[in-house]
């Protein structure tokens, strides 16, 4: 697969949305200084999710202890506090954004002994509380590091899952082979891990996951990959196409088209998903709330 260097196809440019709606979201972020994985990592879609008065919120800071060469999230060793408020505040957000349907997903906090799996809970317990009809999925790490790693992810995911979300996902994001030049500190075998512990605690809860291509995988290794993800149970599946964030970042080795993207989701289908969004700029939170 080689690189595209050329302008970007029509079937990537992303919906504006309205000037005011996108105003009206930024202001109520900005004015309780939380976070959106909407903005931190510069999403295609944000124009049209923020036309539609929706937003992924990003928890526990704006700085990763991971460095993954694909995200525009900024890196460092020393996170940010955790802000006391942040529970409120997203609250907040949710209630005057008028959500129904809420993704809380959080930059890695490795530093953290839990990996911040009790924040989640108390963001969850917060805005369930101010909105009681909300629905709420979460976008966790894998929570795999540190000592006594294994015994730790499980007792994180297990907070978590008693929490009741309508959807835990956590995504693999490429194939086996492409893992360590992509996921730095990410484990191929560790995040199905995450998805299986999920249904062997409450199999009721739907899982979900999202891959990125265009980082030089092949048709083969994609599909051997959604088979592992259906082998640990995953129930639903997002595939999108890899944009670069920056030349700092992992450069494209191909950009698929419409017409394979539509063909890998029929598979996906084929394979046993029971919701399937495939497409150029789909990303994991992408009309998660259909």
């Amino acid at each position: 697969m080689t690189k595209i260097s050329s302008s970007l196809s029509s079937w990537l440019r992303s919906h504006l949305g309205k000037a005011s709606e996108i105003s009206t979201v930024q202001k109520i972020i900005k004015q309780r200084n939380i976070h959106t994985i909407c903005e931190e990592g510069r999403c295609p879609n944000r124009g049209e999710c923020y036309s539609q008065g929706t937003a992924t919120f990003l928890l526990m800071g704006n700085i990763c202890t991971r460095s993954c060469a694909f995200c525009q999230v900024d890196k460092g060793h020393s996170p940010m506090t955790l802000d006391e408020n942040e529970p409120q505040k997203v609250a907040e957000a949710v209630n005057l954004l008028g959500l129904r349907y809420v993704v809380l997903t959080s930059v890695a906090r490795d530093d953290l002994q839990d990996g911040g799996a009790s924040w989640f809970v108390k963001v969850m317990k917060t805005v369930k509380m101010l909105n009681p009809d909300t629905l709420i999925e979460v976008l966790t790490p894998d929570f795999g590091t540190g000592k006594d790693a294994l015994t730790q992810q499980r007792k994180s995911i297990k907070a978590i899952v008693d929490a009741k979300p309508a959807c835990y996902n956590h995504n693999l994001e490429t194939v086996a082979r492409l893992q360590n030049p992509v996921r730095r500190g990410a484990k191929y075998d560790r995040s199905l891990r995450v998805l299986a512990t999920v249904k062997e605690f409450d199999p009721r809860i739907p899982t979900k996951s999202g891959l990125m291509l265009g980082l030089g995988e092949t048709k083969e290794e994609i599909i051997t990959t959604l088979e592992d993800l259906r082998k640990v149970g995953c129930d639903r599946i997002t595939i999108g196409q890899y944009l670069q964030p920056s030349l700092a970042h992992l450069s494209v080795q191909k950009y698929w088209t419409p017409q394979e993207f539509e063909e890998l989701g029929n598979i996906a289908k084929l394979l046993g998903f029971n919701h399937v969004r495939s497409g150029p700029l789909v990303r994991s939170s992408y009309h998660a709330g259909e």
